[in-house]
């Protein structure tokens, strides 16, 4: 299933009404019984889904960092004042332009075999791209370096992947097969933020969620789009003794997303 978030390669996301157009087409096939279970990135997922649908088993997480591609220099921090640095993502701009407010940040889109090809003809000095992607395609000895995700966290669920159904068909047995629990606490904690900052194309959030000892760790920001504002917070919740951890991740997503939301207020939203 093509959609119109595949077909419109010119403009950003952001202009044509946001990343539920990767989803829309595939969502409306599940819902007249086309097809019985969709898989998206998970990045990709609107916070809020069609009524009738759900998001009913996450795989075990690829990794989840950004990766820094280029044919001139190793690291971002590498590249010449005022370099070409190519992405279609808001936060990944504002990411990068908070770290190196000189870079000259294009509208690149298209698939990860378009974008390759455009860094090697030189319309950018270097690009950014998931990881989670490249070593999925096998292309995972790419990159030059990796993003820190503690330093700038990557988009909420990102790497992981989402098989969404109708909610009718949540028990199906072979549902149960492919879910991986650690990364749906992860991801729960990560898009609750997602949900609090009312997350779409036209926000760049980061959030980056953490399982060790029983506990979790998140960090969520958001900044504006020129970089120059970062709205940031970190807090954890204590798992082993939760009676239900995906709740709790969620709620501490909520909390820290609604803390960042506070702060940033309109600084954080692009305007219509």
């Amino acid at each position: 299933i093509t959609t119109t978030g595949d077909r419109i390669q010119d403009r950003r996301l952001l202009e044509i009404g946001g990343k539920g157009l990767f989803t829309k087409e595939i969502e409306e096939a599940l819902l007249d019984g086309s097809i019985d279970c969709a898989i998206h990135s998970m990045k990709d997922v609107p916070a809020v889904l069609p009524d009738g649908l759900c998001i009913s088993a996450i795989p075990e997480r690829e990794d989840p960092r950004d990766a820094f591609l280029s044919h001139k220099v190793d690291r971002l921090e590498d590249l010449p004042q005022g370099a070409v640095l190519g992405t279609a993502s808001l936060r990944r701009q504002a990411q990068s332009l908070h770290r190196r407010s000189d870079l000259n940040v294009q509208m690149l889109r298209g698939n990860v075999d378009t974008r390759l090809a455009k860094l090697a003809a030189g319309d950018a000095d270097a690009i950014l791209l998931a990881m989670s992607g490249l070593n999925r395609l096998g292309l995972g000895h790419l990159p030059k370096s990796l993003i820190d995700p503690v330093e700038c966290p990557p988009a909420p669920g990102q790497g992981a992947l989402a098989i969404e159904t109708r909610i009718s068909d949540i028990g199906a047995p072979w549902l149960e097969a492919v879910r991986h629990a650690p990364t749906a606490v992860a991801v729960a904690a990560e898009r609750g933020a997602l949900t609090a900052l009312e997350g779409s194309c036209k926000t760049a959030i980061g959030a980056h969620a953490r399982l060790a000892n029983g506990g979790l760790h998140l960090i969520v920001e958001a900044l504006s789009a020129d970089g120059v504002h970062r709205f940031r917070r970190e807090g954890s919740a204590e798992l082993s003794t939760a009676q239900d951890p995906l709740e709790a991740a969620r709620a501490l997503g909520l909390s820290l997303g609604a803390a960042v939301r506070e702060e940033g207020g309109d600084l954080i939203v692009v305007p219509d």
